[in-house]
């Protein structure tokens, strides 16, 4: 991908006139959209938002972690069916399959987007794939949370603040963590959402993760 550049600082968070419009064309879409203060305040919501005995999948994401979302779903003890703590001990030769269904079609799929339009489309990058599936509907919910630092004005900027801001970021600590850069291999824009209530964007008026 080659686009011009931007003198737009990526890591800014958008001001409050630009979080509404986005939040308004996000619910014209179908899309439930709540604008929250902060980290902490999503934190809480998601507890709110996600049954105990249901099957969550966290993506892998910076603002989960930071927000301490995913030690919350992964390693709190609250929800029994979590399924990165089931993973690791499957039989990845014998059990791959329902691995992939694990991952593709849990109750509930919690993660984050590389970029929000203001005409209220979602833009998802991936070097694996693995979250594509429940994003794109396989899931029974699908809960994003963003940080304001992820509105851009439309689909080209949107690309642009993939290549220039969250994929070097990405890549640097993939590489770090896995001895690997990142690729953006596959790639997911969600433009509205079939079901109501299917898809939940957490819009955070501060700035978090990539």
């Amino acid at each position: 991908m080659t686009f011009s550049t931007s003198t737009t600082s990526f890591a800014d968070p958008a001001p409050a006139h630009r979080l509404d419009r986005a939040a308004t064309a996000l619910a014209a879409h179908n899309f439930t959209v709540e604008i929250l203060d902060d980290a902490a305040a999503a934190r809480a919501r998601v507890k709110e938002l996600i049954p105990q005995n249901a099957s969550v999948f966290t993506a892998a994401s910076e603002t989960l972690r930071l927000s301490g979302i995913d030690g919350d779903i992964n390693t709190g003890g609250r929800y029994r069916a979590a399924v990165k703590p089931r993973v690791p001990a499957m039989d990845r030769a014998t059990e791959a399959d329902d691995i992939r269904r694990l991952i593709a079609v849990p109750d509930v799929v919690v993660g984050s987007v590389a970029a929000l339009t203001e005409t209220g489309s979602l833009v998802i990058a991936s070097a694996s794939g693995s979250q594509l599936p429940a994003y794109a509907g396989g899931a029974g919910r699908a809960i994003w949370i963003v940080g304001a630092q992820k509105v851009v004005p439309d689909l080209d900027a949107a690309l642009r603040r993939l290549e220039e801001h969250t994929l070097p970021l990405e890549s640097a600590r993939a590489q770090e963590a896995y001895g690997q850069p990142s690729a953006v291999n596959q790639l997911l824009v969600l433009n509205a959402q079939p079901l109501t209530g299917q898809g939940i964007v957490l819009l955070l008026r501060e700035a978090i993760g990539f």
